[in-house]
Protein backbone atom coordinates (compact mmCIF):
# COMPACT_ATOMS: atom_id res chain seq x y z
CA UNK A 1 0.00 0.00 0.00
CA UNK A 2 1.40 3.53 -0.82
CA UNK A 3 0.03 7.06 -0.11
CA UNK A 4 -0.77 9.21 -2.76
CA UNK A 5 -0.29 12.59 -0.16
CA UNK A 6 2.21 11.53 1.85
CA UNK A 7 2.77 14.56 3.30
CA UNK A 8 -0.01 14.89 4.85
CA UNK A 9 0.69 11.75 7.60
CA UNK A 10 2.70 14.29 9.54
CA UNK A 11 -0.51 15.67 10.64
CA UNK A 12 -0.44 12.29 12.91
CA UNK A 13 2.35 13.92 15.27
CA UNK A 14 -0.72 16.58 16.17
CA UNK A 15 -2.81 13.98 17.60
CA UNK A 16 -1.07 13.11 20.80
CA UNK A 17 -0.34 16.86 21.19
CA UNK A 18 -4.08 17.20 21.06
CA UNK A 19 -5.07 14.56 23.50
CA UNK A 20 -2.54 15.90 26.09
CA UNK A 21 -4.20 19.37 25.88
CA UNK A 22 -7.09 17.90 26.30
CA UNK A 23 -6.58 15.97 29.53
CA UNK A 24 -4.49 19.11 30.62
CA UNK A 25 -7.87 21.01 29.97
CA UNK A 26 -9.99 18.61 31.48
CA UNK A 27 -8.18 18.54 34.72
CA UNK A 28 -7.98 22.25 35.25
CA UNK A 29 -11.77 22.75 34.26
CA UNK A 30 -13.81 24.78 37.29
CA UNK A 31 -16.60 23.22 38.44
CA UNK A 32 -19.31 23.59 40.80
CA UNK A 33 -17.83 24.75 44.21
CA UNK A 34 -19.08 23.10 47.01
CA UNK A 35 -19.05 24.27 51.17
CA UNK A 36 -17.71 20.70 52.49
CA UNK A 37 -16.44 18.20 50.08
CA UNK A 38 -15.02 15.62 52.30
CA UNK A 39 -17.47 12.77 51.83
CA UNK A 40 -16.93 13.15 48.25
CA UNK A 41 -13.47 12.46 48.34
CA UNK A 42 -14.13 9.13 50.27
CA UNK A 43 -16.62 7.70 47.63
CA UNK A 44 -15.53 5.44 45.23
CA UNK A 45 -16.46 6.72 41.64
CA UNK A 46 -18.58 5.29 39.21
CA UNK A 47 -18.46 3.81 35.71
CA UNK A 48 -19.63 6.79 33.89
CA UNK A 49 -16.38 8.80 36.13
CA UNK A 50 -13.97 6.17 34.89
CA UNK A 51 -15.27 6.25 31.13
CA UNK A 52 -15.76 10.00 30.64
CA UNK A 53 -12.10 9.79 28.56
CA UNK A 54 -14.05 7.27 26.46
CA UNK A 55 -15.59 9.85 24.25
CA UNK A 56 -12.20 12.09 23.52
CA UNK A 57 -10.07 8.83 22.96
CA UNK A 58 -12.96 8.09 20.66
CA UNK A 59 -12.51 11.35 18.73
CA UNK A 60 -8.87 10.95 18.58
CA UNK A 61 -8.89 8.01 16.92
CA UNK A 62 -10.84 8.81 14.56
CA UNK A 63 -9.32 12.10 13.88
CA UNK A 64 -5.85 9.77 13.47
CA UNK A 65 -7.68 7.58 11.36
CA UNK A 66 -9.50 10.52 8.75
CA UNK A 67 -5.69 11.88 8.68
CA UNK A 68 -4.52 8.58 7.24
CA UNK A 69 -7.64 8.87 4.82
CA UNK A 70 -6.75 12.24 3.43
CA UNK A 71 -3.36 11.07 2.70
CA UNK A 72 -5.20 8.64 0.27
CA UNK A 73 -3.71 5.03 0.62
CA UNK A 74 -4.12 3.02 -2.62
CA UNK A 75 -3.10 -0.11 -4.02
CA UNK A 76 -0.75 -0.20 -7.02
CA UNK A 77 -0.85 -3.76 -8.94
CA UNK A 78 1.78 -2.54 -11.95
CA UNK A 79 2.11 -4.69 -14.79
CA UNK A 80 5.71 -4.25 -17.11
CA UNK A 81 5.49 -5.70 -20.73
CA UNK A 82 8.86 -6.06 -22.71
CA UNK A 83 9.25 -6.71 -26.14
CA UNK A 84 12.63 -7.33 -27.70
CA UNK A 85 13.72 -7.44 -31.28
CA UNK A 86 16.74 -10.09 -30.69
CA UNK A 87 19.96 -9.99 -32.69
CA UNK A 88 21.09 -12.94 -34.64
CA UNK A 89 24.82 -13.15 -33.80
CA UNK A 90 27.54 -16.07 -34.97
CA UNK A 91 30.97 -16.52 -32.82
CA UNK A 92 33.50 -17.38 -34.84
CA UNK A 93 36.57 -18.60 -32.48
CA UNK A 94 39.98 -19.67 -33.53
CA UNK A 95 41.05 -23.06 -32.08
CA UNK A 96 44.54 -23.33 -34.08
CA UNK A 97 47.19 -24.53 -31.90
CA UNK A 98 49.16 -20.70 -31.88
CA UNK A 99 46.24 -19.73 -29.60
CA UNK A 100 48.11 -21.89 -26.72
CA UNK A 101 50.30 -18.65 -26.47
CA UNK A 102 50.82 -17.50 -23.19
CA UNK A 103 50.75 -13.74 -23.43
CA UNK A 104 47.07 -14.20 -21.95
CA UNK A 105 46.36 -15.36 -18.91
CA UNK A 106 46.12 -18.29 -18.46
CA UNK A 107 46.65 -18.96 -22.89
CA UNK A 108 44.75 -16.82 -25.91
CA UNK A 109 42.39 -19.28 -25.78
CA UNK A 110 41.37 -20.01 -22.56
CA UNK A 111 40.82 -16.02 -22.11
CA UNK A 112 38.90 -15.91 -25.37
CA UNK A 113 36.71 -18.64 -24.33
CA UNK A 114 36.27 -17.24 -21.19
CA UNK A 115 35.36 -13.78 -22.19
CA UNK A 116 33.24 -15.30 -24.96
CA UNK A 117 30.97 -17.30 -21.88
CA UNK A 118 30.72 -13.94 -20.65
CA UNK A 119 29.32 -12.32 -23.26
CA UNK A 120 26.72 -14.98 -24.04
CA UNK A 121 26.09 -14.93 -20.29
CA UNK A 122 24.34 -11.12 -20.84
CA UNK A 123 22.28 -11.71 -23.88
CA UNK A 124 18.84 -11.01 -23.57
CA UNK A 125 16.98 -12.10 -26.49
CA UNK A 126 19.44 -12.68 -28.98
CA UNK A 127 20.01 -15.80 -31.13
CA UNK A 128 24.19 -17.05 -30.27
CA UNK A 129 25.29 -19.55 -32.26
CA UNK A 130 29.27 -20.69 -32.28
CA UNK A 131 31.51 -21.63 -35.43
CA UNK A 132 35.22 -22.82 -34.37
CA UNK A 133 37.91 -23.47 -37.02
CA UNK A 134 41.44 -24.12 -37.08
CA UNK A 135 42.48 -25.56 -40.76
CA UNK A 136 38.52 -26.71 -41.40
CA UNK A 137 35.83 -25.16 -39.95
CA UNK A 138 32.75 -26.76 -38.10
CA UNK A 139 29.50 -25.00 -36.70
CA UNK A 140 30.40 -26.04 -33.06
CA UNK A 141 25.97 -24.85 -31.84
CA UNK A 142 23.68 -23.51 -34.22
CA UNK A 143 21.54 -20.46 -33.56
CA UNK A 144 19.98 -20.80 -30.03
CA UNK A 145 18.44 -18.64 -27.13
CA UNK A 146 19.00 -21.88 -25.24
CA UNK A 147 22.50 -19.94 -23.53
CA UNK A 148 22.79 -22.85 -21.17
CA UNK A 149 23.26 -25.55 -23.77
CA UNK A 150 25.35 -22.74 -25.63
CA UNK A 151 27.87 -22.64 -22.91
CA UNK A 152 27.89 -26.37 -22.67
CA UNK A 153 29.01 -26.70 -26.77
CA UNK A 154 31.89 -23.62 -25.54
CA UNK A 155 33.23 -25.81 -22.92
CA UNK A 156 33.85 -28.48 -24.75
CA UNK A 157 36.06 -26.82 -27.47
CA UNK A 158 39.58 -28.02 -27.54
CA UNK A 159 42.75 -26.45 -28.95
CA UNK A 160 44.16 -29.47 -31.10
CA UNK A 161 41.32 -31.63 -32.15
CA UNK A 162 41.20 -29.83 -35.71
CA UNK A 163 43.75 -30.18 -37.77
CA UNK A 164 46.07 -27.13 -37.52
CA UNK A 165 46.10 -24.10 -39.46
CA UNK A 166 43.91 -20.86 -39.81
CA UNK A 167 41.05 -21.36 -42.74
CA UNK A 168 39.87 -17.52 -41.44
CA UNK A 169 37.89 -17.29 -44.93
CA UNK A 170 36.17 -20.73 -44.39
CA UNK A 171 35.00 -19.81 -41.06
CA UNK A 172 33.63 -16.85 -41.64
CA UNK A 173 31.23 -18.06 -45.00
CA UNK A 174 30.59 -20.70 -42.76
CA UNK A 175 29.21 -18.24 -40.19
CA UNK A 176 27.43 -16.14 -43.03
CA UNK A 177 25.66 -19.38 -44.13
CA UNK A 178 24.21 -19.92 -40.77
CA UNK A 179 22.58 -16.37 -40.75
CA UNK A 180 21.27 -16.13 -44.45
CA UNK A 181 17.49 -17.66 -43.96
CA UNK A 182 17.10 -15.78 -40.36
CA UNK A 183 14.70 -13.08 -39.95
CA UNK A 184 16.44 -11.21 -37.63
CA UNK A 185 16.46 -7.73 -38.77
CA UNK A 186 19.85 -7.22 -37.34
CA UNK A 187 23.08 -10.03 -38.12
CA UNK A 188 26.04 -10.27 -36.88
CA UNK A 189 29.31 -12.08 -36.82
CA UNK A 190 32.16 -11.73 -33.95
CA UNK A 191 35.46 -13.11 -35.51
CA UNK A 192 38.21 -13.73 -33.36
CA UNK A 193 41.24 -15.24 -34.66
CA UNK A 194 45.15 -14.89 -33.59
CA UNK A 195 46.72 -15.30 -36.89
CA UNK A 196 46.66 -15.11 -41.30
CA UNK A 197 44.62 -16.63 -43.53
CA UNK A 198 46.90 -19.93 -44.46
CA UNK A 199 43.92 -23.03 -45.20
CA UNK A 200 40.45 -23.35 -46.51
CA UNK A 201 38.75 -22.89 -49.96
CA UNK A 202 37.47 -18.95 -49.65
CA UNK A 203 39.61 -16.01 -49.20
CA UNK A 204 38.27 -13.62 -46.05
CA UNK A 205 38.06 -11.10 -48.68
CA UNK A 206 35.76 -13.31 -50.55
CA UNK A 207 33.85 -14.24 -47.68
CA UNK A 208 33.46 -10.72 -46.29
CA UNK A 209 31.65 -9.55 -50.07
CA UNK A 210 29.37 -11.47 -49.19
CA UNK A 211 28.69 -11.05 -45.95
CA UNK A 212 28.01 -7.55 -46.97
CA UNK A 213 25.61 -8.93 -49.81
CA UNK A 214 23.41 -11.08 -47.07
CA UNK A 215 23.82 -7.54 -44.77
CA UNK A 216 25.90 -9.21 -42.38
CA UNK A 217 27.86 -6.70 -40.09
CA UNK A 218 31.49 -8.60 -39.06
CA UNK A 219 33.57 -7.50 -36.09
CA UNK A 220 36.63 -9.01 -36.14
CA UNK A 221 39.41 -9.29 -32.89
CA UNK A 222 42.92 -9.80 -34.02
CA UNK A 223 44.41 -11.71 -30.34
CA UNK A 224 47.64 -11.15 -29.49
CA UNK A 225 50.82 -8.18 -27.72
CA UNK A 226 52.18 -6.32 -29.69
CA UNK A 227 56.22 -8.26 -31.16
CA UNK A 228 56.60 -11.38 -30.12
CA UNK A 229 54.79 -14.09 -27.35
CA UNK A 230 55.76 -17.35 -25.44
CA UNK A 231 54.08 -19.95 -27.45
CA UNK A 232 53.59 -23.95 -26.73
CA UNK A 233 55.66 -25.97 -29.38
CA UNK A 234 55.27 -29.28 -29.55
CA UNK A 235 58.50 -31.21 -30.32
CA UNK A 236 58.97 -35.02 -31.85
CA UNK A 237 61.07 -36.36 -28.91
CA UNK A 238 61.27 -33.96 -26.20
CA UNK A 239 57.53 -33.06 -26.42
CA UNK A 240 56.16 -29.47 -25.59
CA UNK A 241 58.65 -26.71 -25.74
CA UNK A 242 57.84 -22.75 -24.61
CA UNK A 243 59.72 -20.36 -26.94
CA UNK A 244 59.52 -16.82 -27.97
CA UNK A 245 58.29 -16.15 -31.33
CA UNK A 246 56.86 -13.01 -33.23
CA UNK A 247 53.52 -12.25 -33.49
CA UNK A 248 51.66 -12.21 -36.70
CA UNK A 249 47.71 -11.11 -37.29
CA UNK A 250 47.22 -10.25 -40.57
CA UNK A 251 45.76 -6.79 -38.97
CA UNK A 252 45.28 -5.19 -42.40
CA UNK A 253 43.00 -7.87 -43.70
CA UNK A 254 40.88 -8.26 -40.70
CA UNK A 255 40.17 -4.35 -40.92
CA UNK A 256 39.21 -4.59 -44.38
CA UNK A 257 37.07 -7.61 -43.82
CA UNK A 258 35.17 -5.68 -41.11
CA UNK A 259 34.81 -2.61 -43.07
CA UNK A 260 33.32 -3.91 -45.64
CA UNK A 261 30.63 -5.09 -43.79
CA UNK A 262 30.18 -1.81 -41.89
CA UNK A 263 31.63 -3.92 -38.82
CA UNK A 264 34.76 -2.38 -37.35
CA UNK A 265 38.30 -4.17 -36.37
CA UNK A 266 39.85 -4.83 -33.00
CA UNK A 267 43.06 -5.45 -31.39
CA UNK A 268 42.93 -6.97 -28.13
CA UNK A 269 46.56 -7.62 -26.04
CA UNK A 270 45.16 -8.77 -23.20
CA UNK A 271 42.12 -10.46 -21.20
CA UNK A 272 41.18 -7.00 -20.06
CA UNK A 273 41.09 -5.07 -23.77
CA UNK A 274 39.54 -8.32 -24.73
CA UNK A 275 36.34 -7.90 -22.67
CA UNK A 276 36.52 -4.19 -23.02
CA UNK A 277 36.05 -4.94 -26.46
CA UNK A 278 33.03 -7.60 -26.11
CA UNK A 279 31.17 -5.03 -24.16
CA UNK A 280 31.66 -1.85 -26.53
CA UNK A 281 30.62 -4.71 -29.34
CA UNK A 282 27.51 -5.54 -26.80
CA UNK A 283 26.60 -2.07 -26.59
CA UNK A 284 26.56 -1.33 -30.85
CA UNK A 285 24.86 -4.35 -31.15
CA UNK A 286 22.14 -3.83 -28.37
CA UNK A 287 18.81 -5.41 -28.76
CA UNK A 288 16.04 -2.75 -28.53
CA UNK A 289 13.93 -3.25 -26.50
CA UNK A 290 10.31 -1.74 -26.16
CA UNK A 291 8.81 -1.51 -22.56
CA UNK A 292 5.48 -0.77 -21.54
CA UNK A 293 4.25 0.05 -17.68
CA UNK A 294 0.46 -0.59 -16.52
CA UNK A 295 -0.67 0.56 -13.57
CA UNK A 296 -3.81 -0.44 -12.25
CA UNK A 297 -4.61 2.22 -8.74
CA UNK A 298 -7.29 1.02 -6.26
CA UNK A 299 -8.68 3.77 -3.72
CA UNK A 300 -7.97 2.62 -0.34
CA UNK A 301 -9.00 5.67 1.79
CA UNK A 302 -13.17 4.31 2.01
CA UNK A 303 -11.35 1.91 4.46
CA UNK A 304 -10.13 4.43 7.11
CA UNK A 305 -12.85 7.16 6.07
CA UNK A 306 -16.08 5.14 7.04
CA UNK A 307 -14.45 4.24 10.65
CA UNK A 308 -13.34 7.43 11.05
CA UNK A 309 -16.82 9.04 10.88
CA UNK A 310 -17.81 5.86 13.10
CA UNK A 311 -15.95 6.24 16.11
CA UNK A 312 -16.54 10.80 15.96
CA UNK A 313 -20.17 9.26 15.43
CA UNK A 314 -19.59 7.36 18.71
CA UNK A 315 -17.67 9.24 21.14
CA UNK A 316 -20.30 12.30 20.16
CA UNK A 317 -23.23 9.86 20.87
CA UNK A 318 -21.85 8.53 24.32
CA UNK A 319 -20.47 12.28 25.65
CA UNK A 320 -24.15 13.26 24.92
CA UNK A 321 -25.48 9.99 26.51
CA UNK A 322 -24.66 7.68 28.85
CA UNK A 323 -21.19 10.06 29.51
CA UNK A 324 -22.15 13.25 29.72
CA UNK A 325 -20.98 15.58 31.91
CA UNK A 326 -23.00 17.72 35.05
CA UNK A 327 -23.06 20.56 34.64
Amino acid sequence: MIFAHPDILWFLLLVPLLGAWRWWRSRNEAGLRFSDVGPARTASPSWRVRLRVVPDLLKLAALAIGIVALARPQERDVVRTRNAEGIDIMLVLDTSTSMRAEDFRPNRFEAARDVASEFIDGRVSDRVGLVVFAAKAYTQAPLTLDYDFLQEMLDEVRVGVIQDGTAIGTALAMAVNRLKRTEAESKVVILLTDGQNNRGEIDPITASEVAQAMDVRVYAIGVGSKGTAPFIIDQPFVGQQRQMLPVEIDEDMLRTVAQNTGGRYFRATSKRALRDIYDEIGELEKSEIDERIYTDVEERYPTFLIPAFGLLLLGTLLQSTALRRFP
